[in-house]
């Protein structure tokens, strides 16, 4: 509490001279009420986890040594990733979505180099859900991991139904994306040399949102370029470009 004292020093003083005082606060209460703020904090605040990013990591699966390397056809697909620049040597963005522009371009199984097949190169693009319908490249990804998707989304309606729990929800998901009992695909993703950091992070992305576990990062190869100039003279564009950054 706030005490005033008055001044006295002893001594004459002036007639008419102003009488001063001298004001001693005492903050030994603000001290313990700032103990018992704190207390009460500690003992009302609710503990939460931290917001992270749940990466669904490639698997490490206990595969004979002449298989590590090999992967069914009808399971596989590659895709080859790059991104538009323009003018300005910055990268290219799209005027109505305000996104950069990637371009994906993908063939499944074994790339035929004859050009004589079907199993060709395609093109999408990162477009993501549509009236929550996939799109793009997502679409392709989903339906090749069509089995491990159909029973993620039951686990995610029970967690969303406070049937299990949300440690449940992950370990059960865990369990199911690395299933080997369904038919899941391999992904080989090839950013070029044109690629943004983006471009790549949207890919481990669409991982993440598709539950692929087993994917693998690495540069094109001779057969992919094989694969681009053939898909330029087709179409008449111009897609390998001299290196921009």
């Amino acid at each position: 509490m706030a005490q005033i004292e008055p001044s006295d020093k002893g001594g004459k003083k002036k007639k008419g001279a102003q009488k001063k005082m001298q004001i001693h606060v005492d903050f030994t209460p603000m001290v313990d009420m700032n103990m018992l703020l704190i207390t009460f904090f500690m003992l009302c605040t609710t503990m939460i986890k931290s917001q992270t990013l749940q990466i669904v990591l490639p698997t490490n699966e206990e595969v004979k040594q002449e298989q590590q390397a090999q992967a069914k056809a009808s399971e596989a697909i590659t895709i080859i990733l790059d991104t538009e620049y323009g003018d300005n040597g910055k990268p290219l963005v799209d005027a109505e979505t305000g996104k950069t522009v990637h371009h994906i371009y993908y063939y499944e199984g074994v790339a035929d180099t004859t050009f004589q097949t079907t199993n060709f190169l395609r093109e999408q693009q990162f477009i993501g859900n549509v009236n929550r319908q996939a799109q793009g490249i997502r679409a392709i990804l989903r339906e090749k991991n069509k089995a491990v998707m159909e029973q993620y989304e039951i686990l995610k309606q029970q967690w969303r139904n406070k049937e299990i729990t949300k440690e449940q929800f992950d370990e059960l998901a865990k369990q199911n994306s690395n299933d080997s009992t369904k038919t899941r695909p391999v992904v080989v993703i090839k950013p070029g040399p044109n690629c943004t950091y983006e471009g790549l992070i949207c890919a481990l992305d669409e991982m993440q949102i598709n539950q692929i576990s087993r994917y693998s990062i690495e540069l094109p190869t001779h057969t992919d370029t094989l694969l681009l100039q053939e898909f330029e003279r087709r179409n008449g564009r111009t897609i390998i470009r001299p290196t921009v950054r």
